[in-house]
């Protein structure tokens, strides 16, 4: 099956599922349409351990950042994980040696063509030259993890608070939600659309994007990710969210409960050249 039409029916089978689920519990009131949705690709590139990344930072910096928004896939964001002296403990991810480079697509079909329309683009053959020529004896990398979310229809596009659009000093926290089965998973994207994500945004919580997770390890799953200025202020505003009468009512209304299995979070910080 060739790669396009796997995408596509992927998508499919997922929107039908979402579809089916509101229309039992959500009401026609609730949905969006698809077309306003956006698509996330989510990559995470594993770096040999204590390796220098120079030349991966390079490409994506001087090649695929560029070729992709000529592609109309804007803005790159690419993220490292946050040095802390005292993490918390829990559920928080420690892999210091990998880079996360997230890129939101217009439609499926703009994903689906886009190794075709980058093997064309002469500019980034070019820019990209050295990267795509390394030896085997020195890669830019160990592997490559990979995942496709869909928007959620609360939030169908990528936002920007000023401080990250004027790339001022700023953090973010990527929130993965694994659930137990695939109905309470899309259960949760309903409890984000039904209320979730305005009280984040009423509460300073800075949202970037919300997706739930088509294709991947480790489903089913969404993530998402929330920011701000310092780790501070941060904390200071989930204290407001868990206080918010909206997220206790949504919390305790039964038919979200169980919907959360586990909960992986990790502190990124931006690279000098993310366009997030």
């Amino acid at each position: 099956m060739k790669r396009r039409e796997f995408i596509k029916g992927s998508m499919a089978a997922s929107g039908l599922a979402v579809m089916t689920l509101h229309e039992r519990k959500a009401g026609a009131a609730e949905r969006s349409p698809a077309a306003n949705q956006e698509y996330y690709e989510l990559c995470a590139y594993r770096l040999k351990s204590g390796a220098g990344r120079a030349s991966l930072d390079a490409y994506l910096e001087t090649a695929l950042i560029p070729a992709m928004n000529r592609l109309g896939s804007k803005p790159v964001g690419v993220f490292a994980q946050q040095e802390r002296s005292a993490p918390p403990a829990g559920t928080e991810a420690r892999d210091p040696d990998t880079l996360f480079v997230l890129i939101p697509y217009p439609s499926v079909e703009s994903l689906a063509t886009t190794a075709g329309r980058l093997s064309a683009d002469e500019q980034y053959q070019k820019a990209g030259a050295d990267y795509m020529n390394l030896p085997k004896v020195n890669p830019a990398y160990e592997r490559i993890d990979s995942w496709l979310m869909l928007a959620f229809a609360g939030m169908p596009r990528l936002e920007q608070p000023a401080y990250s659009l004027e790339k001022k000093p700023r953090m973010f926290e990527m929130r993965t939600y694994q659930s137990y089965g695939e109905l309470k998973a899309i259960k949760k994207v309903e409890m984000f659309n039904s209320g979730e994500i305005e009280v984040m945004r009423e509460v300073g919580l800075g949202p970037i994007f919300y997706g739930q997770t088509l294709l991947g390890r480790d489903l089913p799953h969404l993530t998402y990710m929330v920011s701000a200025e310092n780790q501070e202020d941060h904390s200071k505003h989930w204290g407001a969210f868990g206080k918010h009468p909206t997220w206790n009512k949504l919390k305790n209304d039964p038919q979200y409960a169980d919907t959360v299995s586990r909960i992986i979070n990790r502190f990124l910080v931006p690279t000098a050249y993310s366009q997030i």
